[in-house]
C-alpha cells in the first residue's frame, strides 16, 4: 500500500492549488452518492494527526489517515492530472 504522485499532479497542485514546499496535502474517502461508486477521493491541506501512509514529491507531503486507508484495500494509489484535473488510480 503506497501512495504515488506523479510529476503532472504535482505540477497541477503546485500550479492550480498553489501548494508550495513544506506544505502537507490529506488524501481522504468520502462518501459521494447511493450508486455504483458511492465513495470517492478527496484532497485538502491539513496536518497529520494519525499518517497511515505518506509519500513526499519536491518537499510536499502526501499522506491518508489511518481512518481512510480501508478504502485502498493494500492496494496503491496513484494520484495524477489527465485534461487538466486531478484523478486517483487505484492499482
Amino acid at each position: 500500500m503506497e501512495l504515488i504522485v506523479t510529476p503532472a499532479a504535482l505540477s497541477c497542485f503546485k500550479g492550480e492549488w498553489d501548494i508550495r514546499d513544506g506544505e502537507t496535502v490529506r488524501v481522504f474517502v468520502r462518501y459521494v452518492s447511493g450508486g455504483e461508486l458511492p465513495f470517492a477521493f478527496g484532497v485538502t491541506r491539513d496536518t497529520p494527526i494519525d499518517a497511515a501512509v505518506a509519500t513526499e514529491a519536491e518537499r510536499i507531503t502526501f499522506y491518508m489517515e489511518g481512518k481512510d486507508v480501508w478504502f485502498l484495500e493494500g492496494r496503491s494509489l496513484r494520484i495524477d492530472c489527465q485534461n487538466e484535473g486531478i484523478v486517483f488510480l487505484l492499482d
